[in-house]
């Protein structure tokens, strides 16, 4: 099921906690986007970065990919609030505007051939550049970077 998602930043996994019941807020820096599995979008970001390759993954291949980590218990109300890997926030924070453009092409391929005419609105490159300015002021500020979805 696809969720929407808001990518946050956040001094430490507390903090990212304490968003579980309302959401990240106006106060936090964030970029939103809809109809996305955070997870799947997370693992696959992170296997981008170590893996490189222009192909878009194989559904067996991003299954079997290190997952990001809840940063609270999943309970039934469809709240999700993960961490991205440190590795990943870095990866993202000195990534190359050509690197973000492939992952978004490689990324927007994996979600058509899932999705197809119900796949997301949103303009997933300019989603990648948000995500990674976050996570340049999570490396700069030794913050986390975390994503909350309902």
């Amino acid at each position: 099921m696809a969720h929407d998602i808001v990518f946050f930043l956040a001094p430490d996994d507390a903090a990212a906690t304490a968003t579980r019941l309302r959401g990240p807020g106006a106060a936090c820096e964030s970029v939103t986007c809809h109809s996305i599995e955070p997870d799947s979008a997370i693992a696959e970001w992170d296997m981008f970065f170590e893996e490189p390759s222009a192909e878009a993954p194989l559904l067996e291949q991003l299954r079997g990919w290190a997952w990001p980590e809840w940063v609270t218990a999943p309970l039934n109300d469809g709240v999700e609030v993960f961490a991205l890997p440190k590795r990943l926030t870095r990866a993202l924070a000195n990534a190359t505007p050509a690197e973000l453009e492939e992952l978004a092409g490689r990324w927007t391929t994996r979600l058509w051939s899932e999705d197809g005419d119900d796949m997301t609105d949103d303009d997933l490159l300019a989603v990648l550049q948000g995500v990674a300015r976050l996570a340049a002021s999570a490396v700069n500020t030794g913050g986390g970077l975390y994503s909350w979805s309902l």
